[in-house]
């Protein structure tokens, strides 16, 4: 009895110091990362607010000194510069394109998670197979189709090339999985049909995962530079991320617009996930729980 109570504070002990030996690990893993990232963004915030004279001043001022609204009231007030417009071009293609990415993404979702149809096992696997074809494959084919479906320098041409997201079916097949059949059952009984019993039933239960594949489709659209850039020429359709480009042409690089247009780039996103990160973990973590 006294030896049990003599080893008692030894392996507390031990566990203390295990936990202890971890918990540095992670500190020095984790901190430089954090300082890797947050730092440009703490650059970008100071430049945003710093007058242009004072753009190259070395060192570094983190705190602008004086700190001036200048850059922004310029971006917002020069016609050439139809920020407004491109913020708002942006929203609609963000949130609309999230809509329909939402509905393709779910109804795919739910048909290859509760339907059986003939090939179903072959189609998907086809889907997962286009995960490993490099974008820039299918590059020239989809201009050349909206080209000729005339729908360049369009909404739509952002819109349909990313309604099919094989990301986001994924995820929610996975989790229609984890639905019991029984629910199903029960409803087909009383005489629910099969778009009522995805709308009513299933649907609700796979919240968490449609709120993640919301705000990572959001994310995408809004941020995506590369395809709105070749499928966008004229400047009153422009998304945010092409205006800061335009921004940084030019014989003469105004160092404040550019900053000031990225900080208003950047903000409503991290407002958005500030809002939201609760749901995308909860959708993230329980996505392969119950996939077969």
């Amino acid at each position: 009895m006294a030896r049990a109570l003599h080893s008692i504070p030894l392996v507390s002990n031990r566990t203390m110091l295990k936990d202890a030996r971890r918990a540095l690990v992670m500190w020095l893993i984790f901190v430089p990362l954090v300082i890797i990232i947050f730092v440009p963004v703490l650059y970008m915030v100071t430049m945003a607010f710093t007058e242009e004279a004072n753009q190259f001043v070395v060192p570094i001022r983190w705190i602008p000194q004086p700190a001036t609204l200048q850059n922004f009231r310029k971006i917002f007030a020069d016609p050439l510069i139809p920020l407004t417009r491109w913020f708002t071009n942006s929203l609609i293609v963000a949130s609309v394109g999230t809509i329909i990415n939402l509905i393709v993404s779910s109804l795919s979702g739910y048909a290859f998670a509760r339907l059986e149809f003939p090939g179903k096992n072959q189609l998907f696997s086809l889907l997962l197979f286009s995960l490993m074809i490099p974008a820039a494959i299918t590059l020239i084919p989809a201009f050349l189709l909206l080209r000729d479906l005339k729908l360049l320098d369009t909404y739509h041409a952002i819109w349909w090339p990313a309604a099919a997201s094989v990301t986001g079916i994924f995820l929610l097949r996975q989790h229609f999985y984890s639905i019991p059949s029984e629910l199903e059952d029960a409803a087909r009984v009383d005489g629910a049909g099969r778009f009522r019993i995805f709308w009513q039933i299933c649907l609700p239960l796979v919240t968490n995962s449609l709120a993640a594949l919301a705000i990572f489709a959001f994310l995408g659209l809004w941020n995506d530079l590369f395809w709105p850039l070749i499928v966008l020429t004229k400047q009153i359709v422009l998304t945010l991320p092409i205006g800061l480009v335009v921004l940084q042409q030019g014989s003469y690089i105004q160092r404040g617009l550019a900053f000031a247009g990225s900080f208003v780039a950047t903000v409503p996103v991290l407002i958005f996930y500030a809002i939201f990160q609760r749901k995308i973990i909860a959708g993230i973590t329980t996505a392969g729980m119950a996939g077969r």
